[in-house]
């Protein structure tokens, strides 16, 4: 937030800091994105914010060109991974919505004044501020995408009365609701059609490496890839819901349904988390596309990212059925969980049938009635047990530290599945799953063999962004590598060589 590195921005109409930052111009009374088309304001005319709230407490309103609330999000709270960051997460989560600031207050384990301050101090707008921005972004998407009745908008996005939506909508966007989808540019959808919003993300994008990512351990019954196309149960605050993601040139397009609308900022905040859409590139290729060794493999695919979970149990629990076992294995023990234990949903779709079981309801599960070794059983339900009684939280809420030991404590889990669950849903970008064997064999095929103490001294010069070095390592394979699962594909026949593309 220095005001010549952002004053040289927004004259330089750089797109690579959109979400980073809002230019607040005082002359007209608008924030922008730093990218926006109008001419530059002079230096005396702009303030800068960290937030829309903290631009809209300020007294600014949205700037109609630019659109800044499309923005894709800020990496800095994943990497800052404070109180301040992780408070961002939660609220961008709906936590605010559904349990008021109390609520995020006790998540985060600070008084509310303790809060209110740290908020304030850094971005210049406390908890409700930050909730009311998000809830108008909601709205807007829901007043221009879809057909729903103004209040039926307002209760989806987290208002607590009409009247309050109304007269938010007006401050934020200097337009009534009624005005706004009455600019719309293209017919809204019935609710039976699923929710159609397009996700704004950070270039360069990888959508094929992600999506091979997932399709490779889709559990069937849960998620599936067909057609570059990710589908996928979710498991939400009030009910359940169904996804579609299609990545397009510079965003993705999301289609959800969803059994209770209040859920859908919730929805769209997992969505942008399970493809690291927020993440930023530019950082990251100047990290690690200068490093001796990884620099020609994050150079030639700078828009790798960190593929996220969308619900911390579920990512833990398949991280215990992946450990010493291949992917096909722990995708088939996952599918026979989700269909036991599992509850179905509503309205499947497709192939899409059932959610990922709740820690409620392996908790209460025997151990001997999974398909897995009795330890692993042993230590699945103990992980259940612990999420479940409020002993370990994966939501963002609680330090990584004190995630990480908490983890380690628990039989079964390991320093690299608690890497591993790090990388993926603790959104760390600086995680590392010790000992890996598929980073080791990397490694090698770049020709540093090393063990596993030394690959975590070499991690050292990856700082702070291990977590994509990983992903490209794992990534990268030798030919000789490359060339095995293709022949035992060829011999399965067609469907083989569709799974032997993936892996």
């Amino acid at each position: 937030m220095e005001f010549e590195h952002c004053y040289r921005v927004i004259a330089a109409k750089d797109a690579r800091f959109d979400g980073w930052f809002l230019t607040g111009v005082t002359s007209t009374g608008v924030y922008c994105r730093p990218s926006c088309p109008a001419r530059t304001p002079l230096r005396g005319n702009v303030r800068f914010f960290a937030t829309a709230a903290g631009a809209q407490a300020a007294g600014f309103r949205a700037c109609k060109r630019c659109r800044p609330e499309a923005s894709p999000g800020s990496p800095e709270w994943d990497v800052r991974g404070d109180l301040v960051g992780r408070a961002m997460g939660l609220i961008a989560d709906g936590v605010v919505d559904r349990e008021g600031v109390g609520g995020l207050a006790r998540a985060l384990g600070f008084s509310e004044r303790h809060l209110q301050r740290c908020l304030v101090d850094s971005l210049g707008a406390g908890p409700l501020e930050l909730a009311r921005a998000r809830r108008a972004q909601m709205a807007q998407v829901l007043i221009e995408r879809t057909d729903l009745s103004m209040a039926e908008v307002a209760l989806s996005a987290g208002f607590s009365s009409v009247r309050q939506f109304n007269t938010t909508m007006r401050e934020v966007f200097a337009s009534t609701p009624t005005q706004l989808r009455a600019r719309r540019r293209s017919p809204g959808q019935a609710r039976e059609e699923g929710l159609t919003v397009r996700l704004p993300l950070r270039a360069p994008f990888d959508a094929r490496a992600i999506l091979t990512f997932l399709a490779f351990r889709a559990v069937p019954g849960v998620e599936e890839v067909s057609e570059g196309v990710y589908r996928r149960a979710l498991r939400l605050p009030r009910a359940g819901g169904v996804v579609e993601l299609a990545p397009a040139e510079d965003h993705v397009c999301a289609t959800l349904w969803l059994d209770d609308l209040r859920d859908f900022g919730v929805a769209l905040n997992r969505c942008r988390r399970l493809l690291d859409l927020d993440a930023d590139p530019a950082a990251i290729l100047e990290c690690l596309g200068a490093d001796g060794l990884l620099g020609p493999l994050v150079r030639a695919a700078p828009g790798r990212r960190v593929p996220g979970g969308v619900d911390g149990f579920e990512l833990a629990a398949r991280a215990l059925l992946g450990q010493q076992v291949s992917v096909a294995a722990a995708r088939t023990a996952a599918a026979r969980l989700a269909a036991e234990h599992g509850e179905r949903l509503a309205r499947p779709l497709g192939s899409i049938t059932h959610l990922f079981p709740s820690p409620a309801a392996l908790a209460a599960a025997d151990p001997a009635s999974f398909p897995l070794p009795a330890s692993r059983a042993r230590a699945l339900v103990g992980l259940a047990r612990a999420i479940h009684a409020g002993e370990l939280t994966l939501d963002g809420a609680a330090e990584r530290a004190r995630v990480m030991e908490a983890l380690l404590a628990l039989p079964g889990v390991g320093a690299w599945t608690a890497g591993y669950i790090a990388m993926r849903q603790l959104r760390d970008p600086d995680a590392f799953p010790h000992g890996d064997l598929g980073v080791r064999r990397s490694l090698a095929a770049l020709g540093r063999h090393v063990n596993a103490r030394a690959m975590a001294e070499l991690s050292e010069a990856w700082r702070p962004y291990r977590a994509y070095a990983v992903m490209h390592l794992w990534a990268h394979e030798s030919p000789a590598r490359r060339a095995r699962p293709a022949r035992r594909a060829a011999r399965r026949g067609p469907a083989g060589l569709l799974a032997g593309a993936a892996a």
